[in-house]
């Protein structure tokens, strides 16, 4: 089936019933079938997409975004989001890495459209969202063809319909294939493991760019006639957010463990209503406890985890609520990212891809119908992601007897300090109990003696004073002395990504720039 039939079947069950809402304005379902159905018939009949042909879209979260989605899939095409906060040169990197054909591209970004007609010169079409100089206005396109009905495009399984762009945390971003039958397999996934009995009296917030885990949280939305509410400002308005959803009865929310952090942290959280939530998912990088527990005691027992890279789009495992525990007894499974998605399995694996004991730590490998189908022409990434049919997450964890897995960190964030090695998340997850510390980074340095040490990046807590912060003394009766960090530093903030994670390479360039990296750091491979 072709995954633009999911919107056509939610608009025949629910025509009149609002689809999707973005500040003052609402969409019914047929109004956005019959956008979705115009632009894909220009994209077609005026612009000639055909089969496989990938269309670029630079944008931030907006209605004709999300339209152009499932135009895109409706005509056989390949829809390739760029993360809208990224840099001209950058995304014209992707449009040349994934040859596209076409691109739709907000108004504001007439230097990213530029510079991906020069980086890619297959690209022969482009849609402005607004009006500007470098494409007709998309509104223009959509009136021109609104109430032509047009045929979805014949698909098989594995015909691609996403190229999911790796967050690029250390090199260039690799398009990751995602297929029309595993995206049919993971929307189902999602509505079964993450937000059980979800359906048409429920409304889902966006906080999240929807080029990626959003745009996929989405899809399933659709799939069961749930509303999608979009927050009117580009950028993080928390009360604004919570506004929304005491006015919609918001019922489902996917974010990432630091925007979370924000939400519940805001004052605002206390003077809205927000008992329509069931579950708060989030996911892209693990939550530490301590967070956890913030969120746990201000919105009640609806928090939803899972983890799972781009690759696999989300489906490796789930902790639901019932296993969010409050409090730190002996039957709690505390640090763990849960069990393995229905349908998917999950195994820790050894260098030489053999299944290692329950406890004993290795690489999380994950085989399914979730799993992409490969990298866009690059053998060599694929050879390294996949051994003997499973694909290599890159992160280490351990799973219990049970089937629970736990997450000791990425492969890359690993060090060795005097022949030991070193997992930063165990560390931080310590340093984030101490009640002035808000946010924290550990991360290996080269070091002439032990050859790599830690350095803790942290953040205090608003009003307190971080001079008076004695980590090392704080974590002494809780860390062996050889994982203690060599130095403590703090900062204001920390640097994120474009998808709200604290990245190391991040962190690791912003030490190097502030000149707090000891010699030779540039010579340590991330």
């Amino acid at each position: 089936m072709n995954l633009a039939h999911f919107l056509t079947q939610t608009a025949r069950r629910h025509p009149d019933g609002i689809g999707f809402v973005w500040g003052e304005r609402t969409w019914s379902w047929a109004e956005m079938e019959a956008r979705v159905d115009a632009m894909a018939s220009a994209l077609v009949s005026e612009f000639g997409v055909k089969k496989g042909d990938r269309i670029l879209v630079q944008s931030a979260n907006c209605n004709q975004m999300f339209e152009s989605m499932w135009a895109a899939f409706r005509a056989g095409a390949v829809w390739v989001p760029a993360n809208y906060r990224q840099s001209p040169d950058e995304v014209a990197w992707l449009a040349k890495a994934s040859g596209a054909r076409g691109m739709i591209c907000g108004a504001r970004f007439a230097g990213h459209a530029a510079a991906c007609r020069e980086a890619a010169p297959d690209i022969d079409f482009a849609i402005s969202i607004g009006e500007s100089g470098f494409g007709e206005d998309y509104e223009a396109v959509v009136e021109r063809h609104i109430g032509r009905k047009t045929k979805e495009a014949g698909v098989e399984r594995d015909d691609p319909c996403w190229f999911f762009f790796t967050s690029g945390t250390t090199g260039r971003p690799k398009a990751a294939v995602l297929t029309h039958g595993q995206m049919a397999f993971v929307v189902t996934n999602h509505l079964c493991d993450l937000m059980p009995a979800t359906g048409p009296d429920d409304a889902s917030i966006v906080v999240a760019p929807l080029s990626h885990g959003a745009g996929i949280h989405q899809v399933a939305q659709v799939a069961h006639g749930v509303k999608t509410i979009l927050p009117a400002t580009e950028k993080l308005d928390v009360p604004s957010v919570w506004s929304l959803v005491e006015t919609w009865r918001v019922t489902n929310a996917f974010t990432v463990p630091t925007i979370l952090k924000m939400l519940v942290e805001d004052p605002s959280v206390d003077r809205y209503d927000h008992s329509s939530l069931r579950y708060v998912i989030y996911a892209g990088a693990p939550m530490y406890r301590a967070d956890q527990i913030k969120a746990l005691r201000k919105l009640g027992p609806v928090l939803v985890q899972y983890f799972g890279l781009g690759e696999v789009t989300g489906n490796i495992t789930v902790l639901p609520p019932a296993l969010h525990d409050m409090e730190d007894g002996p039957g709690a499974r505390l640090g763990t990212c849960g069990f393995a998605r229905t349908g998917m399995q999950v195994e820790i694996q050894n260098d030489e891809g053999n299944e290692v004991p329950p406890g004993a730590t290795g690489e999380i490998c994950v085989i399914g119908p979730a799993v992409f189908a490969g990298y866009y022409e690059n053998p060599e990434a694929n050879a390294k992601a996949f051994r003997d049919g499973w694909f290599r997450t890159g992160d280490l964890g351990h799973m219990d007897e049970n089937g629970f897995v736990y997450i000791t960190g990425r492969s890359s964030d690993m060090y060795i300090s005097g022949g030991s090695n070193i997992y930063p998340r165990e560390i931080e997850e310590k340093i984030l109990l101490h009640p002035d510390i808000s946010e924290t980074a550990v991360l290996g340095v080269p070091d002439p003696v032990w050859g790599e040490v830690g350095y803790a990046v942290c953040v205090a807590r608003p009003g307190a004073d971080a001079t008076s912060i004695d980590l090392e003394a704080w974590l002494e009766d809780k860390t062996a002395r050889y994982k203690l960090p060599k130095r403590f530093i703090f900062w204001e903030e920390i640097p994120k990504s474009g998808y709200g994670k604290i990245t190391k390479k991040l962190v690791r360039e912003e030490l190097q720039r502030r000149g707090e990296m000891p010699d030779g750091e540039e010579k340590r491979p991330d």
